[in-house]
């Protein structure tokens, strides 16, 4: 790894000025995307500045029908959270399906947000349940937030401190694994919110996760697996890869999101 100056603020404000004061800063949350890459030489920022430990950053709570998720909560924590996982237990279920027991315990969902991997499970699920990602700055949409792989709709130095998501009538997460590394070579996200139904694919795409509107379109009539018989989805724009091609993904899509409706709760 190349040298470093590694920095722990105590607050928002002082992270900021970290940020503003550095050549070329990298925020630390979970780091299980970001210290591999660094270790690889793929990336070499000139400063870490660490937000795990700030206040307000971490915690589970409950807001009426929504829950605060800190943005430096674990997977493992939303995992284990009691409340959380009778409330929105496809939710849970996805963060312990994240990576291995080690990933899930450094692992934090702001973290993967900001990252926005093509193959991360979070994004799927912020989408589907038209989540709302809270900024030291601002609130964003999940509609607006996540903009093509690894871009998001965060400025310079934007922080992610929260995600608000409301409770849905129902809703499930089914992935297609890769063995080795657990990322989702295809995963679908079924929820029926008070917007509507909405259905979030993540793992295929060539530009991140995105919306599938004529699934959505069909469990809005009929929510069950069957609804989705005659709906399928077109190879173009889909991530084609050494772990399969843009038409098997097409199909991981019809069966996933099959699956996830048929487990919904």
């Amino acid at each position: 790894m190349y040298e470093v100056q590694y920095h722990r603020p105590a607050s928002l404000e002082d992270a900021q000025k970290l940020i503003a004061g550095a050549e070329d800063p990298k925020l630390l949350a979970g780091g299980q995307t970001l210290l591999p890459t660094m270790k690889q030489h793929l990336a070499a920022p000139s400063d870490l500045v660490d937000i795990r430990k700030i206040d307000g950053m971490a915690g589970i709570t409950r807001e009426g029908d929504s829950f605060r998720i800190g943005a430096a909560a674990t997977h493992a924590e939303v995992a284990g959270h009691a409340e959380l996982r009778a409330a929105i237990p496809s939710l849970a279920r996805l963060a312990a399906g994240i990576g291995d027991p080690a990933v899930r315990h450094m692992g934090t969902i702001g973290g993967s947000l900001a990252n926005n991997d093509p193959a991360a499970d979070y994004p799927s699920a912020v989408l589907a349940l038209n989540a709302t990602v809270i900024t030291d700055k601002r609130e964003i949409a999940a509609d607006d937030f996540f903009q093509g792989m690894f871009t998001t709709a965060l400025d310079e130095g934007e922080i992610i401190t929260a995600i608000r998501v409301s409770t849905p009538k129902r809703g499930a997460y089914a992935k297609f694994p890769n063995p080795a590394s657990r990322y989702a070579m295809t995963g679908v996200y079924v929820a029926e919110t008070g917007a509507g139904v909405r259905v979030a694919v993540t793992g295929a795409g060539e530009n991140g996760v995105f919306r599938h509107e004529a699934m959505e379109s069909a469990l809005a009539s009929n929510f069950a697996p069957e609804a989705l018989d005659g709906i399928d989805t077109p190879a173009d724009g889909l991530l084609s890869d050494i772990h399969g091609s843009a038409a098997y993904r097409a199909q991981l899509i019809k069966v996933m999101a099959k699956r996830a409706v048929a487990a919904a709760d």
